[in-house]
């Protein structure tokens, strides 16, 4: 990409993230999408300590039905297992297919069980969403939200990797972060306040042609 149009970009990318700091909680769980390093996130952080268990979530979603069989939480959960987490200590959720099931899926398979902090792990660009997500459909439960500790070029060249080219990739995150506005005023999401510089800049992606993403 150009200068101009990476300019853009990391203004949404940075704009996206929440930077919240892991803390010791009852659980970690990885959403599910195209993007590995979720799972290898998760096994770093169980292997630091800072839950005892690991809950992989998702089924096939948007992107993934077209580049996989295998559901996104046991293709998580063999590549936690490989990065030495016992099986064990893994859950696995399989049957949803979009954040909001990510979250009410788990949220009844654990019912009864005593969870009250968690910490979430999905896309860079998406730990605005996961929080603004999880706002409505499990606003008692807290959750800290991370992520793979990727810069934007990190995670193009490895989301190139398994499969997605930067212009997809890109196409992803503005959708995304469309998606923070637009499924708040649906009620999918609390409102998140968004400053105009983000905005011009997503504006300027959409003017590109990054629209195949977009939601009506």
């Amino acid at each position: 990409m150009d200068r101009n149009t990476y300019l853009h970009v990391q203004t949404l990318w940075d704009y996206m993230h929440m930077d919240m700091k892991p803390e010791p909680s009852d659980l970690i769980v990885g959403f599910g999408c195209y993007n590995e390093e979720i799972a290898l996130r998760a096994a770093q952080l169980y292997h630091q300590g800072y839950a005892p268990k690991l809950l992989f979530t998702g089924g096939l979603g948007r992107n993934t039905k077209q580049m996989w069989t295998e559901t996104e939480a046991d293709r998580f959960a063999r590549i936690a297992v490989s990065a030495g987490v016992p099986e064990e200590a893994i859950l696995i959720e399989n049957q949803s297919s979009n954040t909001a099931e990510n979250i009410l899926f788990t949220k009844r398979m654990l019912a009864g069980q005593p969870i009250r902090q968690i910490i979430g792990i999905h896309k860079p660009f998406m730990e605005r969403r996961l929080h603004a997500a999880m706002g409505v459909y499990w606003p008692e439960l807290r959750c800290i939200v991370t992520s793979p500790q990727l810069s934007i070029e990190e995670y193009i060249r490895l989301s190139t990797m398994q499969g997605l080219g930067e212009k997809r990739v890109i196409e992803i995150l503005v959708g995304d972060f469309q998606r923070i506005d637009a499924y708040a005023k649906r009620g999918y999401q609390i409102p998140q306040q968004i400053p105009d510089a983000v905005w011009d800049s997503f504006h300027a992606l959409v003017s590109q042609g990054y629209t195949s993403d977009l939601v009506e």
